[in-house]
Formats: structure tokens, sequence, C-alpha cells
């Protein structure tokens, strides 16, 4: 209002001094003050104020108003009307562009008070240094690290916190700072106030400034003194391992499940003669395995957990050798895989080997000494029981020399074996095998097997039946027939006696008579037999028969 008072008085007085028109020249400041400083409002009011002021007072001083100043009112009106919607669009831009700064600015405001919070409060050690390496401004954290407080760390030389057995590295790392954007990291020893020094991950990047600032460094330090220790650690736990698995000669693998890839340390590769490799398939490793045993090599299912396989490996450089593959199942990163050892089974199963033939033969001498020790007892039982008949010393060696070849025989049936045990159709066997050719003979039975002791003492019960049935019976007369069989007692089952019959059909060349000698007590005429029970001897017109029980306690191994 007040400007456009003294516009008017203005505009009056220079209408009553000059004598002149009026010319509106000097309204035009009155009208952009009032916009500018009211609004667009007043600044039309104004113009409307200044334009009636102005003919009223031309028409009091002058008289009637020439239609020239009629024109230069109007085209003040027009003018004014002009300047109070411009200088208000530009007065609401100008306000909006205000409050968009203001906006920004408080965005901004905001996202550095949280990035200063974070700063302030961050479990890592955060810091920025002048183009001299001078450390600017500190966190707390790093504060707590270093036991210096924030206030001793500003202007605190950087390098002077690194061990001086790190310092080269830091100090050209920040001279590269200058130079490139590059990043820099490493892990180095810093100091803490009181001279101690801690393992910490020093990280440095630059940050360029825009022109107002000079240039400067950010520096971030984590504390990684337990980490470093647990890595030392493990390290330390895998050079042991590296050493007991080397000291085994065992070798480490893995399998994977999505690819069927194999592979496996250098020592594995070494195991199976092979080159190393960073990884071969199933297929590819089966190309040196026995083909026998390549099926073993198969994938386990995934629902598997173990994997235990010995396969034969076909070495370039050398013979098959036996290598054990020993694993399980595991999950890392969410992959299945299988992990386990290799190991060289080759000696250990060649000494395995070695023992137990070591232990064969000595069970075989223990039982060729104990069956040597029997058969001297048998001779002197034979020759206590062979007697001289009618004084007759030739017919006593013949009967005593043929009943110990039939000991021999047994002893060289059981000898070729290798073993305490034979089977009871072999003794049958060996004992008729000169006459199986030429006469008619039958043999039957399932298998028994014998001890040896039982064997030497059975088989001369058949040597017995045979010489008897080679002077008297069927096999001294090319028609007769001779049925030897044997079967397990039906009333026991397969745990009951066995019955042995040797039937003998056809002519024979002797009484009836039934003997009292040495044969008759082998086969347990009128007392037991040797071995055995419940003999029983039938002598017939047309043949023979015999049978005796054995009981399978007394006969099996």
């Amino acid at each position: 209002m007040l400007v456009l008072v003294i516009t008017v008085i203005l505009e009056i007085a220079n209408l009553y001094s000059a004598k002149n028109e009026a010319t509106f020249i000097s309204s035009i400041p009155a009208i952009i003050v009032a916009v500018y400083l009211v609004g667009r409002g007043a600044a039309i009011a104004a113009t409307l104020g200044i334009a009636a002021a102005s003919l009223g007072a031309e028409r009091i001083l002058r008289g009637p108003i020439p239609s020239e100043d009629w024109l230069r009112a109007i085209s003040l009106l027009v003018s004014g009307f002009m300047i109070a919607f411009i200088f208000s669009r530009l007065r609401q831009d100008l306000r909006k562009a205000l409050e968009v700064a203001e906006s920004r600015l408080a965005v901004v405001e905001s996202t550095e008070s949280r990035f200063r919070s974070l700063f302030e409060r961050a479990a890592i050690g955060f810091a920025n240094t002048n183009e001299k390496g001078e450390i600017l401004q500190s966190n707390k954290r790093l504060s707590e690290l270093t036991e210096y407080g924030e206030a001793d760390l500003a202007q605190f030389p950087l390098v002077r916190l690194v061990h001086p057995d790190d310092r080269d590295v830091v100090v050209k790392a920040l001279a590269d700072q200058g130079n490139s954007t590059a990043p820099f990291g490493a892990e180095v020893r810093l100091l803490k106030r009181d001279g101690s020094a801690f393992w910490a991950h020093l990280s440095l990047s630059s940050s360029r400034s825009d022109g107002l600032l000079s240039e400067s460094v950010i520096v971030v330090i984590d504390d990684i003194s337990e980490r470093r220790t647990a890595r030392e650690a493990i390290r330390s736990q895998k050079e042991r391992l590296d050493l007991a698995l080397s000291a085994g000669r065992l070798g480490t693998w893995q399998i994977d499940f999505e690819s069927g890839t194999v592979t496996g340390s250098d020592k594995f590769w070494e195991i199976l003669g092979l080159p190393c490799s960073t990884g071969l398939s199933i297929e590819e490793l089966a190309a040196v395995v026995h083909p026998a045993d390549r099926f073993k090599l198969a994938v386990p299912k995934r629902s598997v957990s173990n994997y235990d396989i010995e396969v034969r490996v076909r070495r370039p450089d050398g013979p098959v050798r036996w290598v054990a593959l020993r694993g399980r199942k595991q999950e890392h990163h969410d992959q299945p895989l299988l992990i386990g050892i290799a190991a060289d089974l080759t000696e250990r199963r060649q000494t395995t080997l070695l023992r137990a033939t070591v232990r064969r033969r000595e069970r075989i001498l223990i039982e060729q000494r104990h069956r040597s020790s029997n058969l001297f007892s048998i001779v002197t039982a034979l020759v206590k029981m062979v007697t001289v008949p009618e004084n007759n010393i030739a017919k006593f060696k013949e009967d005593l020399i043929d009943r110990i070849r039939a000991l021999e025989q047994t002893h060289n049936l059981m000898s070729r074996r290798n073993g305490n045990s034979v089977l009871l159709q072999d003794l049958v066997v060996q004992e008729l095998l000169p006459y199986l050719e030429s006469r008619k003979i039958a043999t039957e039975g399932p298998d028994v097997v014998m001890t040896s002791g039982a064997a030497e003492t059975f088989a001369m019960i058949v040597h017995e039946l045979t010489t008897n049935s080679v002077k008297y019976g069927a096999l001294g007369d090319s028609r007769g027939r001779l049925e030897v069989k044997w079967a397990f007692a039906p009333e026991g089952g397969e745990s009951g006696d066995v019955v042995f019959d040797w039937i003998e059909s056809g002519r024979r060349r002797k009484a009836n008579a039934v003997g009292h000698g040495i044969g008759s007590m082998i086969l347990g005429v009128n007392t037991a037999p040797l071995i055995g029970h419940s003999s029983k001897l039938e002598i017939l017109a047309g043949g023979l028969r015999y049978s005796v029980r054995l009981s399978r306690r007394e006969i099996e191994p």
C-alpha cells in the first residue's frame, strides 16, 4: 500500500509540475512490487487504482481527458494485467521449485542421518583419510578395535596403525589410490594403543570429490582374528589329515551325483595308476577296473548313504591291484555328494592269503602227524588181531601185508586231498577201482564226509568185503553183480545214522559157513565192528549181504 500511495503521489506531482500528458511509466515498478510481495490480485488492484487516480487527477487539473491518455490508461491496464499474471506464474514456479528443493534436501538430510547412524553404530571400523593418509573421521567401532579415542584418531596417520611388517603394502596402496579407483583389500596386522596386534581385513577405496572438497580415501577395517584363528586351525587339521592319509597311503575322492564326475586327491590317482586329473566320469574310471568288478562302480541311489566296495585295478605300470573305495553321502550347499577314501589292499590281501596258506599247511602237517600216529596204532592192532593159521607164517604175512596195503591206499587218498576229511564214496571207489571195468558194479549214495580216523578204520571194512568178494563172491565171477549203497536212516532224518549196504548176487565158491578169523572181527560178525554198530552179515547160496550203521557224530568232522 505504501508503494502504491507513493506511486500515485508521484504521478499526480508529475502532472501538476510538468504540465504534460500522463505517461503511466512510473506505475510499472509499483505493479511489479505488488505482484512480487502480495500476489496477482494485489497487482491487478494496484493497476486499476493507479490508472483511476491518474485519470481523475488529470481531469481535475486539466479538464477533459484527451483520447491519447485514455489509450495510455488502457495500455497500462493491459500491461499491468500481463505483468500480474506473468510474475504470478513465475512466483508459483519458484515456490514449487523451492518446495522440491526443500523436499530433496530433507531426503538428503534423512539419508545422511541414517548413513551417519550406520557409520557410528556399524560393527566394522570405518574411517576416511585425506590425501596425506591422515584420518579425518572415524566411527566408534574403530576406536574400540584400536583402543584410541575418536579425538585421538583425528589427524592420526593410518600407516601408524599398521604393523611394521605389513606397513609397506598399505603405504603403496594409499599412494595408488590417488591414481586409480580400483579398491584395495588385504589381511594385515593392526596395532592397538598398548602395542598388541590383531588381524584385520583392511579395505581402501577412493572417494573423488566434485571439486569443492579434496580427494579422500574410505577405510574399512574388519576384525578377523577369530576367523583367522579358526582358519589356521582348519589348515593345521588339514595338514595333519593329509599327513595321516599319506602315512596310511590313503587317497580321498568325491562323486558328484548330478554330473557323475569323480574327483580325487593326488594319492587317489596314484593308487589307480592314473595321471592327476580334475575329474573323470564313472565310465572313464571303469576303463582301468577289472571287467568282473566294473558293475560295482555304479553310482548308488541317493537313498543309499554308505558306499563300500573292493575292486581290482589294472594299472598301466604294474600288475593288478586290489583297491577299496569307502564313502558316505553328504550334502554340500544343497548339492548331494559322495565322499570317501581309497586304500590299496594288495599287500594286505597278499599277506592274508599267505597267512591262510601257512595256517592250512600247519593244519595239514598236524593232521598228517595225527594220522601217522593213528596208523601205527591201527597196524599194531592188526598184528595183534591176525593169528597164524596152522603155524603158516607165509599165510600170516600175506594177510597182514594185504590189510596194511588197504590202509596205505586210504592214507594216500587223504594225502592227495590235502585235508583231514574224505568222502565215503571216494573210499568205496578207490577200493573197487581195479574191478570197475571188468565187473558189474553199482555205487549209490549221498555225499557223506568222514574224518581221517573214521575213514581209515572204515576203509578196512570195505577192503575186507572186497577181498572176500574177489575170493569167493561176485568180484571173482564174471557173471556176478555187486551193489554198494548207503543212505541216511529214514527214522533219523538228516541227523540220523548212515546205513551202509554191500549186496552181492551170483554163485559163491564156498560153503555158507561163517568163519571166526580176522575178517569176521573187522566186519563185526559176532562182535562189534571196528566202526559203527548193528552190523549184520548174511551169506546165501546166490550171494551175500552185509549192512552196518555209522553214527554221523562218529564219522563227520
